[in-house]
């Protein structure tokens, strides 16, 4: 367990419990992931805005994954805004940093940077997804987009799938500091109740079928997560994005009374699982007909990924279900024997 004492590492997962409420949560801030992330691809202002919230929403989320187990969060609409989408990669070992990727699709002609972001994606949903590895099945939660904000769709997920009260307090935007270039920053606290605290949920409560705390909580339970979201509503977006805050000082400042303690911090950078065989791999499904459509008119067939921009050339002899090979593995040309 970490001592109470002032964190202040950018791109980090901070967990805690205030033991007075009964409620457990996260603080993170991303620096570098973020710049990371959208410097791979020149998205308008708006979506900008849209990646670095699922961005942090993502790190907030994925801090409980189990070594190398993988979350993404997904949001599709019908609006401008088709697609965001972000992947957590769970350490891989004990000690080591988790890891981040995030892309978003976009209709260019339809998109009115005027308007309201979370209205450019329009009638939609919202994805939770985790991947437990190799011989386990994905699990999938879905709520509709709904709330004005992904983080409102975050907290209906849990509503709706967990039945756990959950608060998320978000800020994000590009900052300049003294002497440095400006950049985005992002931060945000995550609470909940802790699974033994809810009640059941009463049967056809929920304003249009989705659940809220009301319809969850009871008792003192109720004013235990009433208490604690009041005091997470004092707090600033200065606060949450940094850096001149350090984590545990706004834990502190915010939570004082409510007896916090904290947990050993997780460490976050961007990540990108894309690479040259892999890519070929997704290609094997392929037949040689599918293959000869793909082929551009230099005679190669090209590939980007979506979340890092890296971009793969290969050779159409290569590839697909029924790519003909010489016995050492490279393609074969024709004439050959």
């Amino acid at each position: 367990m970490t001592k109470l004492t002032d964190i202040t590492w950018d791109d980090t997962v901070l967990p805690f419990q205030l033991d007075r409420s009964d409620v457990r949560g996260r603080i993170a801030r991303l620096d570098g992931v973020l710049e990371d992330v959208l410097r791979q691809h020149d998205y308008p202002a708006t979506v900008e805005g849209l990646v670095a919230e699922i961005a942090i929403l993502t790190a907030l989320i994925g801090q409980t994954m189990k070594l190398r187990w993988k979350l993404s969060l997904q949001v599709r609409g019908k609006g401008p805004i088709r697609i965001l989408a972000t992947d957590y990669y769970a350490p891989a070992e004990e000690g080591a940093p988790a890891r981040i990727r995030g892309w978003a699709s976009f209709d260019a002609e339809r998109l009115d940077e005027t308007a309201d972001p979370f209205g450019q994606i329009g009638e939609g949903y919202f994805a939770v997804l985790i991947d437990q590895g190799e011989g386990t099945l994905p699990y999938q939660g879905l709520t509709p987009l709904d709330g004005g904000a992904l983080a409102r769709c975050a907290e209906t997920y849990f509503a709706q799938s967990e039945q756990l009260p959950t608060r998320f307090q978000l800020a994000f935007g590009r900052s300049t500091e003294p002497g440095q270039a400006e950049r985005w920053r992002a931060g945000g606290v995550m609470l909940q109740m802790m699974p033994a605290s809810p009640v059941a949920a009463r049967e056809g409560s929920g304003e249009g079928g989705l659940l809220r705390h009301s319809d969850i909580l009871a008792g003192e339970a109720d004013e235990n997560w009433t208490r604690a979201n009041v005091l997470l509503d004092t707090v600033e977006e200065m606060e949450l994005t940094g850096p001149s805050v350090g984590l545990t000082n706004l834990l502190v400042r915010l939570f004082n009374e409510e007896v916090p303690r904290v947990f050993d911090p997780q460490k976050v950078q961007f990540g990108c699982t894309c690479s040259e065989e892999r890519v070929r791999t997704s290609l094997s499904i392929y037949s040689a007909k599918d293959i000869k459509h793909m082929t551009t008119p230099e005679g190669t067939v090209t590939a980007d990924c979506q979340f890092c921009g890296a971009h793969y050339v290969f050779d159409p002899l290569s590839l697909g279900f029924e790519a003909v090979k010489n016995p050492d593995g490279t393609p074969k040309e024709a004439g050959d024997a």
